[in-house]
């Protein structure tokens, strides 16, 4: 059975409660830092964050964001073996804590880009969106200087380490797709931009712990066929992001997640046909009344809409 999820803070408020009436339980850690900004993956720390959640009658499905994993192994830099051995460590813990998901990314130099914020939509909301022309000029990035192939050496060499682990700990990887799935991003390169380019990080490590963040948002910028993919792919998609957007990867919008391109009632049944059982949330949900757009694409308001609507989709696919 799909699950849906919410990204919620490690930390309780309104939101914890939120979840819970809408009845969601299955939640995402997206931070796993403390009020200094420090990022802490030690089991200890987790063990807190997970009996917070269990005593409130919520589960951690999913670590995405804030995994220790930097461009330090993504470019090959010196270091990347003890980064790795920190990564290892970090899918043991979430392995005794019962953690079934870690989600990552391979996004060296500049993460997910987004050029607007204030994209006005439906009623007013906001939205956000990205048009590569604007993102063009500045200074060349430090990473600018790294081959495709270098990239996808240092991917292989990171899966080959620590998908054994993942297997071992019970931990399911994620990857997810580059945002925007461009061939680069400012003279930065890309990889994760394209099915083919998911079918040769599959086929690199046969193991079902070495999968898929299915971002439907990244892969309906690529212009494929989204229900298609999510068959294409079936057993190997561990982690879901509901989203969609308008346009391609040199220029998108963000959409409501029920009044953009992709026909979302047949990704759900695709979902369904494939058997998947894993967790999915909203993502990228706009900014409404009342809210201050501080946190473009995170504010709660949109997330419990889009919710709903799954739930919706998922009641009608039953």
């Amino acid at each position: 059975m799909v699950r849906p999820a919410l990204v919620l803070p490690p930390e309780p408020d309104d939101r914890w409660q939120l979840a819970k009436q809408i009845g969601v339980t299955d939640t995402v850690i997206h931070t796993l830092e403390i009020g200094d900004g420090t990022q802490l993956w030690d089991y200890d720390h987790l063990r807190r964050i997970c009996n917070w959640f269990e005593d409130a009658g919520l589960t951690v499905s999913v670590v995405e964001g804030s995994v220790p994993l930097t461009d330090e192994t993504r470019l090959g830099r010196d270091g990347r073996d003890e980064e790795i051995a920190a990564f290892q460590q970090f899918l043991r813990d979430c392995g005794d804590l019962g953690i079934p998901v870690v989600c990552y990314d391979w996004m060296a130099g500049i993460r997910w880009a987004r050029t607007s914020a204030h994209v006005e939509s439906r009623g007013g909301s906001y939205v956000t969106a990205y048009e590569n022309e604007k993102m063009l000029g500045g200074p060349t990035h430090e990473a600018a200087g790294v081959s495709k192939a270098e990239l996808w050496e240092n991917l292989e060499y990171f899966l080959d380490r620590v998908v054994p682990v993942a297997e071992e700990a019970g931990v399911k990887l994620g990857l997810h797709p580059d945002d925007p799935p461009r061939e680069d991003v400012r003279g930065v390169p890309r990889i994760i931009t394209s099915v083919d380019a998911y079918d040769r990080v599959l086929g690199s490590y046969e193991s079902e712990h070495n999968g898929v963040t299915f971002c439907q948002g990244n892969f309906a910028a690529m212009g494929v066929d989204v229900p298609e993919t999510i068959r294409h792919f079936g057993d190997r998609i561990n982690f879901v992001h509901f989203r969609d957007v308008d346009g391609d990867a040199d220029a998108f919008v963000e959409t409501w997640h029920d009044d953009g391109p992709t026909d979302m009632l047949a990704a759900v049944r695709a979902y369904r046909e494939i058997g998947f059982e894993g967790p999915m949330r909203p993502d990228h949900v706009p900014t409404m009344a009342g809210e201050s757009n501080a946190n473009p694409g995170y504010h709660t308001k949109g997330r419990l809409f889009a919710i709903g609507y799954m739930k919706g989709l998922l009641e009608r696919t039953r």
